[in-house]
């Protein structure tokens, strides 16, 4: 028997999805190149996708000219309905019946108005048939829950996301100077610019604390829409937007390099499937400022400063902690190190082993 990974992942821009998706497998890799196996091991990925990831026991394979739902649907379905096939961005093929989709969250239901009509009717249709024709699994308990409760199902699997990726990362150390962050204190932000992330409230705490507010680095994409309203000097100094620092895109080098020297990670999201970047932070020695919703009670444990994501000054009250208690933020990197520990992607691996035996 083949068992088949849908890598249409490796065509996509790294977001957590994606991140998820190319170390599990890497993870999957390193688990059957240890000990034998009478199965054989695929990663399909459409024509023009250009990374190629280091493994030994895994085969990476192109198939089709066809690429996104269309290939999925089509030359992904063909080339793996005689195995098993393990989808792991929230789509795959509808017909396949021995496969195992991970679907990340329950947004697309939950927050159906961030979504265009088109992505709603798409991804809609597809996790609600998956979830009848295979199994399916996410990311957390909480999106399991949603989950269940979305699509009716009652068995849907957790596979957690980890972190200690960036434990291998070599740290950029001039990332820092570069930004101009050099001997003052900054608050970062990891992520995308999504409704859910809570850019927008996030803003009016830095604004509110004033000339004292700490510089607000946000590492990812090109600012979009939602910071569209500061258009003048003068607004965005009223704003408190002089106090923001856009990066763009990053490295994981750079990355872990803002990590390193942040005095904490914001992570002021209204709704998440699990949040990478905290337990990213905590492994990095970075104290964790988070909404207190329960995907990120359920990831951060006692180990992250909550406060309420809908109020800019309870914000204001978690930055301030961390700003004027030194032996508060030693404590919380203690307690950091201690909770990155609990998630691993090779226990992910072998979860995901044990659910791909039962298909």
């Amino acid at each position: 028997m083949t068992t088949f990974i849908n890598g249409r992942f490796l065509t996509q821009t790294t977001s957590g999805v994606q991140r998820f998706a190319r170390e599990v497998v890497i993870a999957l890799d390193k688990r059957l190149s240890e000990g034998p196996t009478v199965d054989k091991w695929v990663l399909l990925v459409p024509e023009g996708a250009t990374e190629r990831l280091p493994l030994r026991a895994i085969t990476q394979r192109t198939t089709g000219r066809s690429s996104g739902h269309v290939w999925e649907q089509t030359s992904l379905y063909k080339t793996a309905r005689q195995g098993k096939l393990i989808n792991l961005g929230n789509s795959g093929p509808v017909l396949h019946s021995r496969a195992v989709t991970v679907v990340h969250d329950a947004m697309i239901f939950r927050t159906p108005e961030n979504f265009s009509r088109k992505y709603r009717l798409v991804h809609g249709l597809l996790g609600r048939l998956l979830s009848r024709r295979g199994k399916i699994a996410t990311v957390s308990e909480f999106s399991r829950q949603e989950l269940e409760s979305a699509f009716g199902a009652k068995d849907i699997a957790v596979v957690y996301n980890s972190c200690e990726h960036m434990a291998a990362v070599a740290r950029d150390q001039t990332v820092v100077s570069r930004l101009g962050l050099e001997d003052q204190p900054y608050l970062l932000f990891v992520g995308s610019r999504t409704p859910n992330k809570n850019l927008r409230r996030a803003m009016e705490a830095i604004r509110m604390m004033g000339p004292a507010a700490p510089k607000f680095v946000i590492a990812g994409a090109a600012a979009s829409s939602v910071f569209q309203s500061y258009e003048t000097s003068e607004q965005r100094a009223n704003s408190g937007i002089d106090k923001v620092v856009f990066t763009g895109r990053l490295s994981d080098e750079e990355i872990a390099g803002l990590y390193a020297g942040a005095t904490a990670l914001l992570f002021p999201s209204l709704y998440e499937g699990f949040g990478i970047p905290p337990l990213e932070a905590m492994l990095l020695g970075c104290p964790v400022l988070a909404s207190d919703i329960p995907p990120t009670r359920e990831v951060c444990g006692d180990a992250a400063l909550f406060f309420d994501p809908y109020r800019p000054d309870d914000m204001v009250r978690a930055i301030n902690e961390v700003l004027r208690k030194p032996e508060h933020r030693v404590t919380m990197i203690e307690r950091g190190h201690q909770r990155a520990q609990a998630f691993s992607w090779d226990r992910s691996a072998q979860r995901l082993l044990e659910i791909v035996e039962q298909l």
